[in-house]
């Protein structure tokens, strides 16, 4: 019998698990979540990781190592999280090698503190890929106005990069841009441009969270039918633009040249609304050529009982442009919208972060050693 998760893979959506940790690598978790769930990649953020380190003991024989080495908090989340990265990378190495490089990616992100910085996030991209070493990671770098340029740097000097934190078409459009601008530079350098990989992080529910508050205070019946559409609506015109600027003569001929086409990647995929079917970001949001990351509860309800029933993208962009007709009738200021939502992400990326530092200074502290 077929499982949900195994019709997913067979309608060419790649399954990547939003969480890691050392428990899930040594105790064979992860191994096993890529034989029984599909699991084709890992993605990680400041929040994965401090809720990683908060928990049981399994970061305990780290932690005393790197204090008697007299490491301080920054060195030693840099050795931790570094650690973890290239570990999973190592399990997922048989799914990078089978798939041509596609999949078997784990991605790990710079700092959140410079998301506003593009040289220092330059610097920590070039940083982190060559500590990680390995040839299947993927750096994380967010997709504000600053971050732009750091993708294009990182494309260009052969770095595999995650594009975070996407929530409008038009910085959509830019990040696209940003890539090719950046694979263009590449091959002018001489690199094998076949190697480079890209995903194009694309947010799904903070969207819906977002509007729906507006159209609660708005408060009409045409307000509330069009609650909870927002995000799905928004992560198919984005489908719509991948394949409308990847058919384009400049995708096309870097293509030709070997270049590989950057994936949109639905994140955020954990429904926050109870009322919502738990499985609505993956079964409205299926695609050839996509990946969707998402959080192990939304994976164990997907193999469990998600309804695959085919391309749910490519054959819904008259609705999706008819819901933000909709949304701009009863006055919803979709850009307004995306900025706070990029705001809200960076702060909520840093807040973590900070609580990381502190999970960490505290366990060096507290080390026996």
């Amino acid at each position: 019998m077929t499982t949900p998760t195994e019709k997913l893979v067979a309608e060419g959506v790649s399954i990547w698990l939003d969480d890691l940790s050392r428990e899930r690598i040594s105790s064979g978790n992860l191994a096993a979540l890529i034989t029984d769930r599909n699991v084709t990649g890992v993605t990680t953020n400041p929040t994965i990781f401090a809720g990683a380190l908060a928990k049981g003991s399994a970061y305990d024989e780290t932690i005393r190592d790197l204090k008697s080495q007299g490491a301080d908090t920054e060195t030693s989340i840099f050795t931790i999280t570094t650690t973890d990265v290239r570990d999973a990378a190592d399990i997922f190495r048989p799914v990078y090698d089978a798939t041509g490089g596609v999949d078997g990616r784990v991605s790990i992100e710079v700092s959140p503190e410079l998301a506003h910085d593009t040289a220092g996030t330059i610097a920590q991209a070039k940083e982190l890929w060559k500590v990680v070493d390995r040839p299947n990671a993927l750096i994380k770098i967010p997709a504000t106005k600053a971050g732009l340029p750091a993708i294009t740097e990182a494309i260009a000097s052969g770095i595999s990069v995650n594009v975070t934190l996407i929530f409008s078409l038009e910085r959509y459009a830019a990040v696209i841009d940003a890539y090719l601008t950046g694979i263009e530079q590449a091959k002018a350098a001489g690199h094998d441009i076949s190697t480079i990989h890209s995903v194009a992080s694309f947010f799904v529910s903070r969207v819906d969270t977002e509007v729906d508050k507006r159209l609660t205070a708005i408060g009409t019946d045409a307000a509330e039918a069009l609650k909870s559409r927002a995000g799905i609506a928004n992560a198919r015109l984005a489908f719509e633009l991948f394949e409308k600027e990847f058919a384009t003569e400049r995708a096309q001929s870097l293509v030709a040249a070997g270049a590989t086409v950057q994936r949109p990647l639905w994140a955020s995929t954990g429904v926050k609304d109870p009322a919502l079917p738990d499985t609505l970001y993956v079964t409205e949001l299926v695609a050839r050529g996509t990946v969707n990351t998402m959080p192990e509860k939304t994976l164990e309800a997907t193999f469990d009982h998600a309804d695959v029933v085919g391309d749910t993208i490519t054959g819904n962009y008259a609705d999706a442009h008819a819901v933000f007709d909709g949304l701009a009738s009863v006055g919803i200021d979709f850009a307004d919208v995306t900025q706070v939502l990029e705001d809200e992400g960076v702060e909520k990326f840093i807040a973590s972060w900070h609580e990381l530092q502190a999970t960490v200074t505290t366990a060096l502290e507290n080390a026996d050693v």
